[in-house]
């Protein structure tokens, strides 16, 4: 089956609430205006039930079929990024330093375009919802709509969530049961010795070449204690120590993350930074103080569900485009809250040889439209059939 002649010739409008969506991106759970022109358009599909305000700034829409039956929820993220976007589109962000790099102004506008479809032929039983989740970008929205009932009070017995993947050809899908996205944590490192005239070195407890010390002895962490089959990112992404040539500063802060694909490896790590500052804080006379932070979890794809979205995929591309076991990737994202509260899957779809996510001249492709569009409705249709 190839793409539904309904999605290829709603792609047009789509794509116009897209590039609409685009111009005025929004962060984290401050998407009012994108959150208030998705509840207009569902409203104006006939939608029978639009909750607003859900994790603070999130829209549900509930599409019934033609009978009663299971509710399964479907997801986009509306946010955008904090970049000063370059790709020269008639289309461009019209607002300062922020930009849509990430391309969810694409997944908001296919499910649009998927709850536009479903509401006109309801062909299925039980009920869709359609959740328009804010903050994905590192403020776990996902999480906050969990936190606030949303699976409870519409009955979700299912969830599946879509990222557009530059590099994938575009009407390509992959995917993979278990993790398929990493943990992401973050740490910062505080080291204070004692500071000093930049002459007398003996006289101080450098914390500059401490923590150069540090930043070496956490490469060992991968390369030398975790199992090399085992997935695992420690990058120190922050070093900031010092103001003058001739001084030796008090103190020097690190920072930086650490990404995993499994709770043993994620624990691991943690205990095993701990160790290294505690060791070499004893070595050198300093004190070195840890702060870590566990974000997002690892997103893991339930295997029942995830056959489900293959074969759909495969309906819609043929067994040739679509990647049943693709490789786990290190990046987050915070649609692990709702599979750890629900069986689902997630699924990447082809943006295209475009540039890659976060980068400032980054598109969404509007040629995967009707690709995804279709998805969302077989999917529904598929796992809501009489």
């Amino acid at each position: 089956m190839p793409i539904l002649n309904r999605a290829a010739e709603m792609q047009d409008e789509i794509a116009g609430w897209r590039r609409h969506l685009h111009r005025e991106p929004e962060l984290l759970f401050a998407v009012e205006k994108t959150a208030a022109f998705v509840a207009e358009k569902l409203r104006e599909f006939g939608v029978d039930e639009i909750v607003t305000g859900l994790g603070r700034t999130g829209v549900v829409g509930i599409i019934r079929g033609k009978g009663a039956g299971r509710t399964i929820g479907l997801r986009a993220d509306m946010d955008a990024l904090p970049i000063e976007e370059a790709t020269g589109k008639p289309w461009a962000s019209t607002v300062r330093g922020k930009m849509h790099a990430c391309g969810h102004d694409g997944h908001t506008a296919m499910l649009l375009g998927a709850a536009k479809y479903l509401a006109e032929t309801r062909n299925f039983t039980g009920s869709v919802a359609v959740i328009f989740q804010p903050a994905e970008e590192g403020g776990g929205g996902g999480n906050e709509m969990v936190k606030d009932g949303m699976m409870e009070r519409f009955g979700i017995a299912e969830v599946y969530g879509m990222h557009n993947l530059p590099g994938m050809p575009v009407g390509a899908f992959g995917t993979r049961p278990g993790p398929i996205m990493a943990a992401t944590d973050e740490f910062t490192i505080v080291v204070t010795g004692r500071g000093g005239h930049a002459a007398l070195p003996h006289k101080t407890v450098d914390p500059i070449v401490i923590g150069a010390q540090v930043v070496t002895a956490l490469q060992t962490i991968v390369s030398r204690v975790a199992d090399p089959i085992d997935s695992l990112v420690v990058s120190v992404t922050k070093f900031n120590a010092g103001f003058a040539h001739n001084v030796i500063p008090e103190t020097a802060q690190l920072a930086g993350t650490v990404r995993t694909l499994s709770p043993e490896m994620r624990e691991g790590a943690e205990a095993r930074i701990r160790q290294i500052c505690a060791g070499l804080a004893a070595a050198h006379g300093a004190e070195i103080v840890v702060t870590y932070h566990r974000n997002y979890p690892v997103t893991v794809n339930h295997a029942q569900e995830t056959g489900h979205a293959v074969a759909v995929a495969r309906e819609i591309a043929g067994d040739a485009s679509v990647e049943p076991a693709i490789a786990p990737m290190m990046g987050g994202e915070d649609f692990s809250y709702m599979l750890l509260s629900r069986p689902g899957a997630f699924i990447f779809v082809g943006n295209g040889d475009t540039a890659g996510l976060h980068h400032p001249a980054y598109d969404f492709n509007d040629d995967a439209i009707p690709h995804g569009v279709t998805y969302w409705v077989k999917l529904a249709e598929s796992r809501l059939a009489a």
